[in-house]
């Protein structure tokens, strides 16, 4: 794949705890110009960024990140405000205690509670790899499945590891045809890219291949 047919796949990432408007006014125009699926910054970014993309790219926030053990409730208000400033598509990190204690009823509900409130937007599951058995991916992806969210995501990239080809594959194996995959976090290089998308990702959360693009030009 060219590098420029890659760019589709990227949500353009942003969340550092130090970004400034100016960072993410930087984020939106470089998404513009390498046609990326969407941009990902902070919630307390997302009203101005929408004013700012004046509807020429979609904007993407976080809910309940980047831990995920914040109550359904506050999730759901994130999310609510989220929508109500313009966000359409929600990344939210589940509540991966939850999965340590077995407590899967519970997960299922909050994904379920959090799609009710985006409807017919994006929800993106967080289910943070790095931290899980295979069982426990495997069960997810049933869970994401049965509970109606749009995409499954592997990585907050602040959890300590990233998207690896093994559990892409793994995913695209147990979740149901409905869920597409986002790969998330140490997605370096155009052959990293290419090959998460061989393994099934339909969306890869990333900066650096921007700054590739950029750095070509």
């Amino acid at each position: 794949m060219e590098l420029v047919d890659i760019l589709t796949y990227v949500d353009h990432t942003l969340l550092a705890t130090t970004a400034v408007w100016k960072d993410i006014q930087t984020v939106i125009d470089d998404a513009l110009a390498a046609s990326c699926s969407s941009v990902c910054i902070p919630p307390s970014f997302v009203k101005r960024s929408v004013d700012y993309a004046a509807g020429r790219i979609p904007v993407c926030t976080v809910i309940g990140f980047p831990n995920g053990y914040h109550t359904t409730e506050a999730k759901v208000s994130e999310a609510k405000d989220a929508i109500a400033n313009g966000a359409t598509e929600l990344d939210m990190v589940i509540n991966l205690g939850d999965v340590k204690d077995g407590r899967f009823a519970s997960i299922l509900a909050e994904i379920k509670a959090l799609k009710a409130v985006c409807g017919d937007l994006i929800l993106k599951v967080i289910v943070e790899t790095s931290q899980l058995t295979e069982d426990e991916k495997i069960r997810l992806c049933q869970i994401v499945s049965e509970a109606g969210a749009d995409f499954i995501k592997t990585s907050t990239g602040f959890g300590g590891g990233g998207a690896t080809v093994e559990d892409v594959s793994l995913f695209k194996k147990h979740c149901s045809e409905k869920v597409q995959i986002k790969a998330s976090g140490g997605i370096r290089s155009k052959e990293d890219a290419e090959n998460l998308i061989g393994a099934g990702a339909t969306r890869l959360g990333t900066s650096r291949l921007v700054a590739l693009h950029k750095e070509s030009q």
